[in-house]
């Protein structure tokens, strides 16, 4: 087993501390010598040419977001799928029965949140 020395390190945190570095004297220069003119039009938002209408920090649904975070989480779920159909017969009967349970272990999450009425819109 290789003994690893501080010293094997030294190229990794160069190339940090020249990252860091670069970051900073950027971030530091461009504050030095950016112009700091400030207006009322200036400052406003601008979104496409449309003039600025009410508060950007309106309540929104929650059903929203948890809908878009269910899509993430199943979606990801769906990813690992693929190599098990490229390794398909490689894998034998154990990778069929481990993605029995993964699919039975999927399903039964998204029978619940049926169950639950997540996904279920109401108008407002």
């Amino acid at each position: 087993m290789k003994q690893y020395l501080p010293s094997d390190f030294l190229p990794i945190l160069v190339q940090l501390g020249a990252a860091l570095g670069f970051i900073v004297i950027t971030m530091i220069v461009t504050h030095l010598i950016g112009p700091r003119r400030s207006s009322k039009k200036k400052d406003d938002p601008f979104e496409c040419g449309i003039e600025v209408q009410g508060d950007a920090r309106t309540p929104i649904s929650i059903k929203y977001f948890l809908i878009a975070i269910l899509f993430v989480l199943f979606d990801v779920e769906i990813i690992f799928m693929y190599p098990w159909a490229v390794n398909f017969m490689k894998l034998g009967w154990f990778g069929f029965i481990e993605m029995i349970v993964f699919v039975t272990l999927l399903m039964s999450g998204f029978y619940y949140i049926v169950r639950k009425g997540v996904l279920t819109w109401e108008r407002d």
